[in-house]
């Protein structure tokens, strides 16, 4: 690709500006090009990142892209990077998402009363949906979960996987 296609770099500067994932639609919406050329431009994006060996992807996360920092990368300056998720929400959404759907009574038992404050949060957050079920709630991750993580499928069994890797925990499924 080069500096003589303009809509390839409109597709760009809308992955850069949001900051976040963007569906086809939203991207539609925000630059007033056709599906199509979206995604001819997205196809060239995500090639043009590959081949320049620059710190930066463009990578699909569910049905949405985002340009992100690569993973070999990111533990560099993650530091610098804002936090949506405050650290001390992280430990009860990644056992939602592991052991998921979850009661919350049985996350309860795993880390404590604090997880009825955790778990409005995350559903303010729109991380995790919460149904009732009796007296409790039953508790899973949002399309917003993988997004968020780059996890490139909303499978409860691929997330559990993907989880059980990052922690170092063989997964049986």
């Amino acid at each position: 690709m080069n500096e003589q296609d303009p809509e390839s770099r409109v597709v760009e500067a809308a992955l850069f500006s949001a900051g976040r994932p963007l569906k086809i639609n939203e991207i539609k919406d925000a630059t007033g090009l056709s599906e199509n050329v979206i995604m001819d431009s997205l196809e060239k994006l995500v090639n043009e990142y590959d081949g320049k060996g620059t710190a930066l992807e463009i990578s699909k996360a569910g049905e949405k892209y985002v340009m992100q920092v690569k993973a070999e990368f990111a533990k560099h300056v993650v530091s610098l990077a804002q936090k949506e998720i405050p650290d001390r929400l992280l430990k009860t959404l990644a056992l939602i998402g592991y052991h998921q759907p979850v009661k919350q009574v049985d996350l309860m038992r795993m880390i404590g009363a604090k997880v009825y404050e955790h778990v409005h949060e995350l559903d303010a957050l729109g991380l995790i949906n919460s149904k009732k079920d009796g007296r409790t709630k039953i508790l899973t991750t949002t399309k917003r979960f993988p997004e968020y993580f780059g996890i490139d499928t909303t499978d409860r069994k691929k997330i559990r996987e993907w989880l059980g890797k990052k922690a170092g925990v063989k997964v049986k499924l």
